[in-house]
């Protein structure tokens, strides 16, 4: 099993594409697995065709009773279930033991979103006057207008920033890239931190290819987006549940919301699956509801 794992993750990184966090999460989750499996069976070295859908069965209901989160089960249940269909790809497995497992199911929950109104709050919150000022603002204008992850934000490079067409190449999951759009307020904002860039990060900003840079002169990490993101909220009075990922969401919504196309709203989000879009849709649903409730003589 242990050899196993080391080509599923080797497989990961090099031709999945996965990016560091994702082969990170793998690997915590595979190793907390494994080590189960060797409980269970009483082997440190178990071989991978002692996998079986009892065995898999039997930690899930380990998960369980550890008291995890359906939403942690179910993602650890994902990456079992990916490794056994690749090592039975491999040839390692002769039958699939995941194939016929459940996860628990799932409560339908909502994503949080900032109104319309919060979020132009938000945006004008970052000083204008100061070069950390205008790369903040940029940063919160380029989540927001792109509807970008924060870790394709921080990814980006200077050269990924079309800023006379307001086009940006982004790389999403998978590394895989797609064109987001940028607004105008979104390109004008970039456009006067670019200016303030080598201001704020000194000489070695002209040797950096990161479009968001710290003080050090190196790449904003996505810690550093939240952290940043936390300092605003509070100085705007605004909900401190929200995230980089709710600016996203926000994203999503407000173009629903306006009736925009759900087709185009998931390739500006590069969503695989059309399914994963439509939760924005019930989003929109649920306001228009409550609205209805509010208004309507006879709700």
């Amino acid at each position: 099993m242990e050899e196993g794992l080391a080509d599923y993750l080797r497989h990961l990184a090099l031709e999945k594409n996965a990016s560091e966090h994702t082969v990170k999460s793998y690997r915590e989750d595979l190793t907390q697995a494994l080590e189960f499996f060797r409980s269970r069976l009483g082997s440190q070295s178990p071989r991978a065709d002692q996998l079986t859908t009892r065995l898999l069965r039997a930690h899930l209901a380990w998960l369980s009773e550890q008291g995890y989160a359906r939403t942690t089960i179910a993602r650890r249940l994902a990456a079992v279930r990916s490794w056994c269909r690749f090592l039975c790809r491999q040839g390692t497995l002769a039958a699939n033991p995941a194939l016929g497992l459940r996860g628990p199911r799932q409560n339908q929950r909502l994503p949080h979103f900032v109104s319309r109104e919060d979020m132009t709050r938000l945006l004008e919150t970052p000083p204008s006057e100061t070069p950390s000022g205008r790369r903040d603002r940029a940063i919160l204008e380029t989540i927001y207008s792109a509807g970008l992850r924060v870790s394709e934000l921080t990814g980006l490079n200077v050269e990924d920033v079309e800023l006379a067409d307001g086009i940006a190449t982004v790389r999403g999951k998978g590394r895989k890239e797609r064109l987001a759009l940028l607004g105008p307020q979104a390109v004008r904002a970039i456009q006067l931190w670019v200016g303030e860039r080598q201001n704020l990060a000194g000489p070695r900003a002209v040797q950096q290819p990161a479009l968001f840079l710290n003080r050090n002169g190196t790449r904003l990490s996505t810690r550093s987006v939240g952290r940043l993101l936390e300092k605003y909220l509070a100085q705007a009075g605004l909900d401190p549940r929200t995230s980089p990922h709710t600016l996203r969401h926000s994203f999503a919504t407000h173009l629903l919301d306006a009736g925009a196309d759900i087709r185009g709203v998931q390739e500006l989000l590069g969503h695989r699956s059309l399914a994963t879009t439509q939760i924005y849709t019930h989003v929109s649903t649920q306001r228009l509801r409550e609205s209805y409730h509010k208004a309507h003589p006879r709700a």
